[in-house]
């Protein structure tokens, strides 16, 4: 198994390689208004780290969101475009899953708020339980102004971007002994993991279908919201003359 992993949820643009039991290479670049400068090169690099030919990766996994509109659609549109390429499947988990499993595979234990940045002064949240095999979502993702977000919510120890934006309201703060940019942004390598976790137990996961006319199917991106930009009306030209 030669499993790209893909990230484009978060500041962080993230790529990895998983052979089925370890990450063999792993990329970060931390830019959360140039994703598509940096994605490319980024699944360059941990090929050549691996010392791995494209035609040797055998499927591709890519973080579904929550996170905003642009950077999100280019991680989802490259991953469907790799796996097309190469003719392999390509699946999509849930981005704060990956988050949430990061922190497990970091020690972790007990509640677990996953909250990213959403801009316009908002956050990505979900609650999470982690046990000894492993973390699970309680309910659903949603987007929210901090000061909004269940009362029990912000007390819980909390992963993601969140509690560095907005620490007057997500109290539970940056779980203790995180250093640096851990557990701050998704990481590929995390998510391959999971992935290749929950495959192995037999769980269906969503998967990117080639259609007949050449569009993709599935992997439904987690926006939450609309986009920033909106097509502009159609103009109403005057009929007078």
């Amino acid at each position: 198994m030669h499993l790209l992993a893909i990230d484009t949820s978060t500041s962080a643009i993230t790529v990895a390689l998983f052979d089925g039991s370890r990450v063999t290479a792993e990329s970060t670049t931390l830019d959360p208004r140039a994703h598509a400068e940096h994605l490319a090169p980024g699944i360059r690099d941990v090929l050549d780290q691996a010392g791995v030919e494209p035609g040797e990766v055998t499927g591709v996994v890519v973080g579904i969101g929550p996170g905003p509109f642009t950077g999100l659609r280019v991680g989802i549109v490259t991953a469907r475009t790799f796996g097309f390429a190469l003719g392999v499947p390509v699946r999509g988990l849930c981005s704060h899953e990956a988050l949430a499993h990061q922190a497990w595979l970091a020690g972790r234990r007990g509640g677990l708020l996953v909250a990213t940045d959403a801009r316009r002064k908002e956050v990505y949240a979900a609650e999470f339980t982690l046990t000894s095999t492993g973390s699970e979502r309680v309910g659903d993702v949603l987007v929210s102004r901090s000061t909004d977000l269940p009362e029990h919510w912000r007390v819980l120890p909390t992963v993601g971007r969140g509690p560095l934006l907005y620490p007057d309201s997500l109290l539970g703060g940056i779980p203790s002994g995180v250093v640096g940019s851990e557990l701050l942004d998704v990481s590929a390598g995390a998510l391959g993991d999971l992935a290749a976790r929950r495959w192995s137990a037999g769980e269906a996961l969503p998967t990117a279908a080639l259609e007949p006319g050449g569009g993709f199917d599935g992997l439904e991106p987690l926006y939450l919201r609309r986009p920033d930009t909106q097509p502009a009306p159609p103009s109403r030209k005057s009929t007078l003359g």
